[in-house]
């Protein structure tokens, strides 16, 4: 932590939790297996939302409850990337400009599938926010999974998309791009925006009119497109990243020689795997440009699936598919629907059951009892 006093209270924590997780600092207990005898000290994880190694069990509590709420239609993968300028307002002002982000993109797509001369249907969807490239670079953009239909206005039945179409992606970005301008315009008025260093010179209206006019010409990236997979597929692939940021363990490959590499996936070459090296500190300083702001929430819900109304609203939904006269697919869902398992650990070495024998306070020392077979379990 050689850099510490340039790190925000944000980033103190988030690396002094990650520093924590799985060591002797957070406590954790001494168990040992009923067949073999071995002996092992597991300590507590840190559960910050930011550690890669955390999570595990939220998110497939998370997948287990969102896959139950699958209807049986088509679903489309739809995704808003703000362009590099108003991204680096964004990191200056991730809070106020993130919520902005979910805002205009959900309004542009409910509003557009409300028009009768596009859907003219009540469409809902989960909205998920990632901030990072591949290369971990700051990249603020929001992945939905919304279904390829609604209800009707009135709510009584039920209005199908084409199979292969959800909504024309050009005037999407093009109302996308002007929600997101007028939202970004009213809390500069409010004097709610921030701007330094590089960004300075936007606190001046001249400035950040100009701006904004360049942005309201420029083209705003909208991809929508239903997935090969299905929708519990796509659904899956969000799982991956709503309760974690950045960058997985299994994609580090080597931390040495005063550099950390890991893998990326060039996708200007179809996706080819390389390895990318970084110093330490530009390593670290990449990952903490993803920290998001206290209370900040990462997924988020909206139209006819907000958590006001979800549970109402889908139970309209699939009363209206039921009483249709041309059903739509039935997604195949192949991914376990179960909540974590809270059964006892298994003996990695014979695969009997492990069994607490002692409870290790925060700091407590990590030597097991007894002489047996011991490991120490820190992943």
């Amino acid at each position: 932590m050689a850099h510490a006093g340039h790190l925000g209270r944000v980033e103190r924590r988030v690396m002094g939790a990650i520093l924590a997780c799985r060591t002797a600092a957070l406590g954790g207990h001494v168990e040992a297996c009923d067949g073999c005898g071995l002996t092992r000290v597991a300590y507590n994880s840190c559960r910050n939302r930011h550690c890669p190694k955390c999570q595990g069990a939220a998110r497939a509590q998370w997948l287990a409850a969102r896959q139950s709420e699958l209807l049986p239609v088509p679903y489309f993968h739809v995704v808003f990337t703000l362009p590099a300028p108003i991204a680096a307002i964004a990191f200056q002002n991730k809070a106020i400009l993130y919520a902005i982000l979910f805002a205009a993109s959900a309004e542009a797509m409910t509003r557009l599938a409300s028009n009768p001369r596009r859907l003219g249907a009540r469409i809902g969807g989960i909205a998920v926010l990632h901030t990072w490239g591949q290369t971990l670079t700051h990249h603020p953009h929001v992945h939905c999974i919304v279904p390829g239909g609604g209800l009707s206005p009135d709510g009584t039945h039920w209005v199908a998309g084409r199979a292969n179409f959800f909504l024309a992606v050009k005037p999407l970005a093009k109302l996308f791009r002007r929600l997101f301008l007028e939202r970004l315009q009213h809390a500069f008025d409010a004097g709610a925006l921030r701007f330094f260093g590089d960004q300075a010179g936007l606190a001046e209206p001249v400035r950040f009119d100009a701006l904004i006019a360049d942005m309201r010409a420029a083209a705003w990236v909208v991809y929508a497109k239903r997935p090969f997979g299905g929708p519990a597929q796509a659904l899956a692939y969000l799982g991956r990243y709503t309760h974690r940021v950045a960058i997985a363990n299994s994609r580090l490959v080597a931390i040495e020689d005063g550099h950390v590499a890991f893998t990326w996936k060039d996708y200007r070459q179809d996706g080819a795997v390389k390895v990318m090296k970084l110093a330490p500190d530009e390593f670290i300083h990449r990952f903490l440009l993803h920290t998001l702001p206290d209370r900040f929430h990462r997924i988020r819900y909206f139209g006819f699936l907000a958590n006001s109304c979800r549970a109402a609203n889908l139970a309209l939904c699939r009363c209206a598919l039921a009483q249709s006269i041309e059903r739509p697919e039935t997604p195949i869902v192949d991914t376990p629907t179960s909540s974590p398992s809270v059964h006892p650990a298994t003996c990695p070495e014979c695969g009997g059951v492990m069994r607490v024998l002692a409870t290790l306070s925060r700091g407590a020392d990590r030597s097991p009892p007894a002489a047996a077979p011991f490991q120490c379990d820190t992943s």
